[in-house]
């Protein structure tokens, strides 16, 4: 399949953490006398990590909330190793209480910690254990009708469990098949259907997307293609432009990684020529490209969509360069071409199905996303990424390190705590000169 490399602005979007390389002399000299007091607030925020775990199993929700919001922060803003080591189960299993039995708030910020305690984990011996453990609780947290907040955000968890944990091709597709019923429901006779909000339909459309591109292009039959094709076309139609970008992208994977030319071969080579009304291989592999044909119209007229009233010329844009790179993979095979920026170093994609995995985590792990891509081993695996001026560590080392470190702080004869017993002796000199009316402060080194 060709490639094309994509100027527009939704296939460069570039996320640059140089500024933090480029430290004057006089901050970097600051920095020195500072390193101390990082240290100190590196062990306080190891014993917040403790506490808000023991929060968790507090009755009053609103301290468990407060405690898994702490939680959160952490698991973004460093990359929790040893802790998630020594109270991986019990981080879990409290958060799954929390699902089953907490508000709404408490069950999307619950959401959220299973999903960051599964990128920190990754693809360990842990893994399987929570997807395991995960999986019931969402799909039966989902079943019940819940805020929208809260069901975008169990779906969000869903798909990252899944793509970090889900080994087997069956294990990925309960989770997509969970998703899918979201706003697909088997319903009973006596049970009547209720309109999914948008926000519920776009989140959903974007979790399923993002683990179709771990699939492959076989796994399903020309039915499912029909199905999914046909709802997805539909969404194209919808006025929310959230909903349509999200169904844009969703068909872009699909055309991308749909093997039905294959499909359709295995199913005409095992047929002996009689078919029943209705499942003719021949009839489901015309009525799909009939769907295909009739999508590439529908993202030809997006690609080119005027500015209605009241539509934001930036959405708009973003809409219109979206389509326009769809359109290249349907006419043409051309897929875009993008670079991120990770510290000096870029995160390049050269698939729709790239582009799709970076955006969901970008989305999900937020200001985090740079610390991560920096940090995470698994996610260094999935994306073939080494950070700049970083010695690629294992975990073992990782950790080594970061207890060496802690043993450096904690010491009071370590060279570290002598240090930092300097630098606070200075400080309170430097006060005292103040209050005496002058700077000259003389230190013994």
């Amino acid at each position: 399949m060709g490639k094309r490399n994509s100027q527009r602005k939704n296939a460069a979007a570039m996320v640059d953490s140089d500024e933090t390389d480029s430290l004057s002399s006089s901050s970097s000299v600051r920095s020195d006398l500072m390193a101390p007091v990082a240290v100190a607030e590196e062990v306080d925020k190891d014993n917040l990590l403790d506490q808000s775990l023991d929060a968790l199993f507090e009755k009053r929700g609103s301290t468990r909330e407060n405690a898994l919001a702490l939680i959160i922060e952490a698991f973004r803003t460093e990359l929790q190793y040893e802790f998630v080591e020594k109270k991986f189960a019990t981080l879990l299993h409290q958060c799954l209480n929390s699902i089953k039995k907490g508000s709404a708030k408490e069950t999307l910020l619950a959401s959220n910690v299973i999903g960051l305690l599964a990128l920190t984990v990754g693809s360990g011996s842990s893994a399987h254990e929570l997807l395991e453990e995960t999986v019931p609780v969402i799909s039966q947290a989902l079943r019940s009708r819940s805020e929208s907040a809260k069901v975008q955000a169990l779906l969000d968890c869903l798909a990252v469990v899944t793509f970090i944990s889900g080994n087997a091709h069956e294990e990925t597709e309960r989770s997509m098949q969970i998703m899918w019923q979201v706003v697909h429901p088997k319903l009973s006779t006596n049970v009547v259907a209720t309109k999914p909000p948008i926000g519920v339909i776009t989140a959903m459309v974007s979790a399923w997307s993002f683990l179709l591109t771990t699939v492959n292009g076989s796994s399903f039959n020309l039915k499912d293609w029909q199905e999914f094709i046909s709802y997805l076309s539909s969404l194209l139609d919808k006025d929310d432009r959230s909903v349509r970008i999200a169904a844009g992208e969703a068909l872009a994977v699909i055309f991308e990684t749909g093997q039905f030319e294959k499909v359709f071969g295995e199913l005409n080579a095992s047929s002996d020529g009689t078919h029943k009304e209705g499942n003719n291989p021949r009839d489901g592999y015309l009525h799909l490209q009939g769907l295909r044909a009739k999508v590439v119209n529908q993202v030809r007229e997006l690609a080119a969509e005027a500015g209605g009233k009241g539509s934001a010329k930036k959405d708009l844009n973003s809409q219109k360069n979206l389509f326009r790179d769809v359109l290249d993979l349907l006419e043409d095979g051309y897929s875009p071409e993008t670079s991120v920026k990770i510290g000096g170093e870029s995160l390049n994609t050269s698939s729709w199905s790239q582009l799709i995995q970076v955006n969901f985590l970008k989305h999900f792990l937020k200001g985090g996303f740079v610390k991560h891509m920096q940090e995470n081993y698994f996610l260094h695996d999935v994306f073939g990424f080494t950070p700049k001026k970083k010695a690629f560590m294992s975990n073992e080392e990782h950790l080594s390190n970061k207890q060496n470190e802690k043993r450096m702080y904690k010491s009071p004869n370590s060279a570290l705590s002598k240090v930092r017993t300097q630098y606070l002796n200075k400080q309170r000199a430097m006060m005292q000169g103040r209050k005496a009316g002058h700077f000259a402060v003389d230190y013994e080194e």
